[in-house]
């Protein structure tokens, strides 16, 4: 269950991300710069937030398999930008 909320909280946000780049854009993205962005600077946070838990948070460990939750729902946003957004005829 741990793994599917990670997973789900990180497609929440990359997805956020992507609306932000749509709005931006007045609705005509581009299609690969938004990606490249947003998949970095989720994968920073989502680095960022296990180191976190290893080194500083007593009560929390940092986590492998969380972190490649965390990459999965990042993936599923980008995908689902790219099946919604980038291949519309505007």
């Amino acid at each position: 269950m741990d793994k599917l909320v990670h997973c789900g909280m990180f497609f929440v946000f990359c997805t956020l991300l992507y609306n932000g780049v749509i709005q931006q854009f007045h609705g005509k993205p581009t299609r690969w710069l938004p990606i490249v962005v947003v998949s970095i600077l989720g994968f920073l946070f989502a680095g960022l937030t296990e180191l976190l838990q290893l080194y500083v948070f007593t009560y929390r460990s940092g986590d492998w398999w969380d972190l490649f939750a965390d990459s999965i729902g990042i993936g599923m946003a980008g995908f689902a930008y790219l099946l919604n957004y980038v291949n519309r005829r505007f």
